[in-house]
């Protein structure tokens, strides 16, 4: 029989954890680490402290569950390991010192606007007197370049108490760095899991990015290992999740959520900012039409009690100033640029209050 991760994990679905009642998978109970060595099984399974009085029934039960589900020819028994939550998930070493907060800017599914959003609001940042750094971490598809007229830019190496470290283009009063500075524009990036993270510690690490108030994290769509290098990288002060009022857009922004709240991430959410929310056409500005329904991301985030920071309607000169390099937000007096600003500034409020 051939195995393979899925099957044993599928097996240990099976295992209740019983503080909770729920099973050790959906609680991230189970380390990213499975091991298949011919009939040979091993993993790690991580409880909140070492002393956890459900630590052998548990693991009992999970060996139990992969010869029960899986073969009872799996050479199992002795060889889960059992961690501590402190364990796995160490605190991220502070290597931007002069950077006062760092913000993840998530979304569940592509296509919402995520780094729309991103731009935008570094822009207001600027705009009410903070430093500002953006990172673009959207390894697979790089936009911010072009969104800040930067698209020919080549950051340059400098030397920094003696290590070369890379100077982040700038425009707009916001610090810039991102892969598609060092990438063919017109080349896919097809790069493993592993190979995306090195690079993004490389962008954070050799970043030279000197005193900020705010750096933004623009981070790809869904789950990845992206996202689990910068929390592990950094200490990330909290995240915005971005989604349109569209169904399927919530039921992808409720997992993103789960996943910043769940144990392997433990990072505050600010709150929940719903773009496309509403379409204005420039000749009727006082009219909305709700093309992807209306409220979607307001009644989400009363579910789930975090708050709704911002509602970002769809007008023509948004997609207009994101293709030209200027992001909407630096006109302060249009209707997005107001967005933008109340946008920035129940972000800045709700940093304060989480820290």
């Amino acid at each position: 029989m051939a195995l393979y991760p899925k099957l044993i994990l599928e097996a240990l679905e099976k295992v209740h954890y019983p503080g909770t009642g729920k099973n050790i998978v959906e609680s991230g109970m189970v380390e990213d680490d499975i091991r298949i060595e011919g009939n040979r099984v091993s993993f790690s399974l991580v409880f909140g402290k070492r002393n956890d009085p459900f630590i052998k029934s548990v693991v009992k039960a999970a060996e139990a569950a992969v010869q029960t589900y899986v073969s009872p020819e799996i050479e199992i028994k002795g060889n889960i390991s059992v961690k501590s939550l402190q364990e796995a998930r160490p605190e991220p070493e502070k290597l931007l010192p002069g950077v006062k907060n760092i913000i993840a800017v998530a979304s569940g599914k592509g296509g919402v606007g995520k780094s729309t959003v991103s731009a935008n609001l570094a822009v207001a940042f600027a705009g009410m007197g903070y430093r500002v750094g953006l990172l673009d971490a959207d390894i697979y598809g790089p936009s911010q370049p072009k969104m800040f007229n930067l698209e020919d830019a080549r950051p340059a190496l400098v030397k920094i108490s003696g290590r070369d470290m890379i100077q982040p283009a700038e425009n707009y009063g916001v610090k810039l760095l991102s892969l598609g500075f060092f990438v063919d524009r017109n080349d896919a990036v097809v790069w493993r899991g592993a190979m995306a993270s090195n690079a993004l510690k490389q962008l954070i690490g050799e970043g030279n990015w000197g005193e900020l108030d705010y750096l933004l994290v623009d981070l790809p769509p869904g789950t990845s290992d992206i996202h689990l290098t910068l929390v592990q990288t950094l200490k990330v002060t909290g995240a915005v999740v971005v989604s349109t009022p569209q169904e399927v857009a919530l039921a992808d922004a409720r997992k993103g959520i789960s996943m910043f709240t769940g144990d392997k991430v433990n990072v505050p959410v600010l709150g929940l900012i719903e773009n496309m929310a509403w379409f204005t056409p420039a000749e009727l500005p006082e009219n909305r039409y709700f093309i992807f329904g209306k409220d979607g991301c307001r009644r989400l985030a009363e579910e789930l009690n975090i708050p709704l920071l911002g509602q970002i309607p769809i007008v023509q000169s948004i997609c207009e100033s994101g293709d030209s390099g200027r992001p909407s937000a630096l006109n302060p007096d249009t209707l997005t640029g107001v967005a933008f600003r109340r946008l920035a500034e129940n972000v800045v409020a709700r940093v304060e209050h989480v820290i």
